[in-house]
């Protein structure tokens, strides 16, 4: 047997694996996992199949299919009023989460510090842990899941590289507002800290609050990689195909990396997408859409005994059971797909202490049907 010491020795299995693994097997209703149930629009799978059938089925640029570039900058200046180069600030990349990897490993070496805030998507502390970077998480407080700045300040120091923010953030379900916006920029003016904005949710925003994307802060917007999901966003999770954006000195370092770890991505679903993208309706029509079907999942488990504040962005609602039971949250999830038939998320698996707060997170992005069968299990426990 090779002998080898492993640079994660703390990571197993992810919980969206455990948890969709454990709904299939007890034939349970799977709202743990972030992936809708509906299928993406006709009108997209038809610009798709167009690429196809014109043989764009060879590699596609390194940075990405330039129709698609050009519609990711046209998309940035409308909704941000930020311009970004399409040939030297945008690159396509196989998901949000490999833009993510791709910037640690490009910029984290042994020691440096990132500030994480958690509960924290999974991705970003063994990424860092990878490159021998040094997480430094920052705990968001209460059931607001608000950001304690002085806490920041105090854990700002000459090794800190990168700080991580997640907006609007899975797995609570919140945003940044600008006031939270505009005290980080004021934190991180004169330093060379870079500043990973994960806007994967962009799109998916209620109650007509406008997102806070680093784009929009010019001094945030000079340090920032902005990284963002055609997944999420067109639900089609299993393209993998996301892009993020940033200055060109930036991006130039990304694409070091980038073109050796993955070089292009799907080229037809480029093509596609970036006609697709053309049209803003397709996307400023989803905080709506979205919004619609967080309410008819809250109004349908409105007589249980879970409580809640209501998600404001992300397509997952965060439940506390704490009127239920005092069961540590992994074994409560567990048991809920094991003998309820309902899968869900713990969110304490996201805190760097494990810490358990007695909430669940759903995924509400699936139809009517599946959400009314769900709620009709919620009520009863």
């Amino acid at each position: 047997m090779i002998q080898h010491t492993s640079k994660l020795p703390n990571v197993g299995t992810t919980i969206f694996t455990v948890m969709s693994q454990l709904a299939a097997k007890e034939n349970a209703i799977n709202l743990s996992q972030g992936f809708p149930n509906f299928p993406s629009d006709p009108k997209l799978i038809g610009m798709v199949q167009q690429a196809l059938r014109e043989n764009y089925n060879q590699y596609a640029p390194m940075p990405g299919a330039s129709i698609l570039r050009e519609a990711i900058a046209e998309k940035m200046e409308l909704l941000y009023q930020r311009v970004y180069n399409p040939d030297t600030e945008i690159v396509v990349t196989a998901g949000a989460t490999q833009a993510i990897f791709t910037i640690i490993s490009a910029f984290i070496r042994p020691k440096d510090e990132v500030i994480i805030f958690t509960p924290a998507y999974d991705c970003y502390a063994p990424a860092i842990e990878t490159h021998g970077g040094k997480v430094v998480p920052i705990q968001l407080r209460g059931k607001e899941f608000s950001v304690d700045w002085d806490e920041v300040r105090s854990k700002i120091s000459s090794k800190t590289k990168m700080l991580i923010i997640n907006t609007p953030h899975n797995p609570s379900g919140t945003v940044l507002s600008e006031d939270d916006m505009r005290e980080l920029s004021i934190i991180l003016e004169n330093t060379d800290i870079i500043l990973l904005s994960d806007e994967v949710y962009e799109h998916i925003i209620f109650d007509g609050v406008p997102h806070q994307s680093a784009a929009l802060h010019p001094k945030l917007a000079e340090r920032a990689f902005i990284t963002a999901s055609f997944g999420k966003t067109f639900h089609n999770t299993g393209w993998k195909i996301g892009y993020c954006v940033a200055p060109k000195p930036l991006m130039e370092e990304f694409k070091k990396v980038h073109q050796f770890n993955v070089f292009s991505v799907n080229h037809p679903m480029q093509i596609g997408i970036g006609k697709y993208l053309k049209t803003p309706k397709h996307y400023m029509e989803l905080p709506a859409f979205f919004q619609q079907k967080r309410d008819y999942f809250l109004d349908k488990i409105k007589d249980s005994r879970f409580t809640w504040k209501p998600s404001q962005g992300t397509y997952f609602q965060v439940l506390s059971y704490e009127n239920i039971t005092d069961e540590y949250d992994v074994d409560f999830a567990k048991r809920l797909t094991r003998t309820h038939k309902i899968a869900s998320i713990p969110l304490s698996v996201f805190n760097a202490q494990k810490e358990n707060h007695q909430l669940l997170r759903f995924c509400f992005a699936k139809t009517e049907e599946t959400l009314a069968a769900a709620a009709n299990i919620l009520n009863t426990i």
